[in-house]
């Protein structure tokens, strides 16, 4: 084991457990089926979601997203109210009870029932231009609230170019990707609700595309769509200041950002038989991001947490391929298969700059690491109202004893961040469609997963370096989701 300095065991210490605290506030996937849609535009749930929750989008909910939530068609005084709310509960059951020490007071060891959301939407269109989609979450039995994702459209507009539509908009939001109208970019994929960090151990590592910047950052994006096939948006993202991060609830993620961080988004889509019974709907894109961070300070006060470039600066690199196929029919079979794969380049010299040898190689660990992640899933639904989902999440990378090291639960015991894990969904959704009772207003999904862990932070067995095997996280999860 290499032996750290002080200072720097503080620093990874502090940015552990702030990244910890925020997975537990948004360890829940978005939602955006809300009723507040549904009866802005008069069309019920399946006209832009498949499984009438979502948030898996038709061509037709991609089309509303990029339209900048402009668009309308509803009648009554429903269609005139920007205001949705929902809440998620849970039961989720371990493999093993967490050891003695690893959960918070309110939690039992194991077998938690959980009131993981409660969320109030202002979402819709502000006059002919503009639109919104912006959250407010309480969550883990209403301990926590926060300014959650945000989406805000200030203007969009559609041209006639070469005899065919050119959409031009802007997006001004607090989590790269979000503004994405695609569910294999991070923000939206799969699995679209999952157990609290709180209640469910989770592995040591992720990309920053997925988990650096959520709702900690402002980001200005640039958009164009062409021909209602090529999608491009390019923008920059800032950090928030700690000011504004305490009074909105949330924290720094892998640190503040220094300057900049420059993203960029490609994706071309095909549809084919629109309004037919072999409709179908592709796509396959590119996302690239980058950015300087300056970790998280280890010596601020724990009530006033800020960052630093004193002990060195980290950079990141994201490039993520990803792709997605819609098979939609007449609504009575669907079926679906979304998938990306992002490699990360890591510059750790403010976090994990190692001079000790690698004992694999004779050489110090140095300051370059990479890290790759694989996000699959494949979905089948029968007439919108039942549906079986199985996914796959794997992430490796070069080992790493700051980052990665042995403790109870949430270690590794031989400071590798690889895990993989399989997740089996079956859903059942009775509402949403175009002759659902007190549509929109009734919106309700009941689920179950199971997840199946075969490698967890770097081993099968003993991972931790306390006895815990990565089967020992293998979850049943339980769930109950409404939106009114």
């Amino acid at each position: 084991m290499v032996r750290l300095g002080t200072g720097v065991r503080a620093s990874v210490k502090f940015a552990l457990s702030g990244g910890v605290a925020a997975a537990a506030l948004l360890a829940s996937r978005p939602a955006q089926a809300l009723p507040a849609f549904a009866a802005q535009t008069g069309q019920p749930c399946v006209f832009c979601h498949i499984g009438a929750f979502g948030p898996q989008l038709t061509p037709a909910g991609r089309a509303f997203k990029i339209g900048g939530y402009t668009q309308t068609g509803g009648e009554g005084w429903r269609s005139k109210i920007p205001l949705a709310f929902y809440w998620q509960g849970s039961l989720t059951s371990l493999a093993k009870d967490t050891p003695a020490g690893t959960t918070t007071n309110r939690y039992a060891p194991n077998n938690n029932f959980n009131l993981d959301q409660a969320s109030i939407f202002v979402v819709g269109n502000i006059g002919e231009h503009s639109g919104i989609f912006s959250q407010w979450t309480a969550s883990d039995n209403l301990s926590a609230v926060a300014m959650d994702n945000t989406d805000f459209r200030p203007y969009t507009d559609e041209f006639e170019v070469n005899d065919t539509t050119l959409r031009v908009g802007i997006s001004l939001n607090n989590n790269p990707t979000i503004q994405d109208p695609y569910n294999s970019a991070f923000a939206w994929d799969y699995p679209f609700i999952q157990p609290s960090a709180a209640l469910q151990p989770t592995p040591a590592a992720d990309v920053i595309l997925d988990a650096g910047f959520n709702q900690n950052s402002i980001g200005a994006n640039v958009y164009l769509w062409y021909d209602r096939r090529l999608y491009l948006d390019a923008g920059l993202y800032v950090s928030q200041s700690n000011w504004l991060l305490t009074r909105l609830g949330n924290a720094y993620g892998v640190g503040g950002i220094q300057g900049v961080a420059p993203y960029a988004r490609a994706a071309y889509e095909w549809d084919w038989d629109e309004g037919s019974d072999t409709q179908q709907s592709a796509h396959v894109g590119l996302i690239f991001m980058n950015a300087n961070v300056n970790p998280v300070d280890p010596f601020a006060a724990n009530n006033n947490p800020g960052v630093t470039g004193a002990f060195g600066r980290n950079s990141y690199t994201d490039i993520t391929i990803d792709g997605g196929y819609q098979f939609l029919g007449d609504g009575t079979h669907i079926g679906t298969v979304l998938a990306n794969y992002t490699h990360e380049w890591q510059g750790l010299k403010g976090s994990a700059n190692i001079a000790a040898p690698n004992p694999a190689t004779g050489y110090p660990y140095g300051s370059s690491y990479e890290l790759d992640k694989v996000t699959f899933s494949a979905s089948y639904w029968y007439r919108n109202t039942y549906g079986l989902t199985l996914g796959w999440e794997g992430i490796w990378g070069k080992r790493n004893p700051v980052l990665y090291q042995p403790a109870p639960l949430f270690g590794s015991a031989n400071n590798s961040p690889n895990s993989s894990t399989f997740i089996v969904e079956a859903d059942w959704v009775p509402f949403g469609k175009e002759d659902s009772w007190a549509r929109p207003f009734a919106n309700f999904k009941l689920g179950v997963q199971y997840w199946l862990n075969t490698q967890f932070n770097g081993q099968s067995q003993n991972y931790d370096g306390f006895g815990r095997s990565a089967r020992d996280n293998n979850t049943i999860y339980v769930f109950a989701w409404q939106a009114f």
